[in-house]
């Protein structure tokens, strides 16, 4: 049997809207066959989680998280990319990791698609969840 490849979801994780499309994502991947870190549970990064917990565990599970990851996924919508998943964008790039960006935003910069300093640490880019899937069959 061959060993499950991991991704590390990184994603902005602060609207409803954010935690449910992270889920479907991550539901998405595992049913391709891929090991998931999702932060919201992996690392239990949510508001109520920061209330009760000291954030530099929340910190030390992501960076584990990365860590041990095959691939890093990384969402990047909005008008910038989330500040925690740039963050993840260029740790996981230090560290020799692959990191697929995923775009289902149709804004583009006036420079080009990302902030440049992203588009240059990702080696693939995604603009939906098929071609997301397509681009992962190369990484297993």
């Amino acid at each position: 049997m061959k060993n499950k490849k991991k991704i590390y979801l990184a994603s902005p994780l602060f609207t409803h809207a954010e935690l449910e499309y992270n889920c479907k994502l991550r539901d998405m991947l595992l049913k391709k066959g891929f090991s998931v870190f999702l932060p919201q549970e992996d690392a239990e990064d949510a508001a109520s989680e920061r209330e009760r917990q000291n954030q530099e565990c929340i910190f030390q599970k992501c960076v584990e998280g990365v860590d041990s990851s095959d691939i890093v996924v990384a969402v990047l919508d909005g008008v910038d990319v989330d500040s925690g998943t740039a963050w993840e964008i260029g740790y996981a790039y230090a560290k020799g990791k692959p990191v697929i960006g995923l775009r289902t935003d149709f804004r583009t910069l006036s420079e080009g698609v990302v902030n440049l300093m992203i588009e240059m640490a990702i080696v693939a880019l995604a603009r939906d969840e098929d071609e997301l899937l397509k681009v992962l069959e190369k990484f297993r």
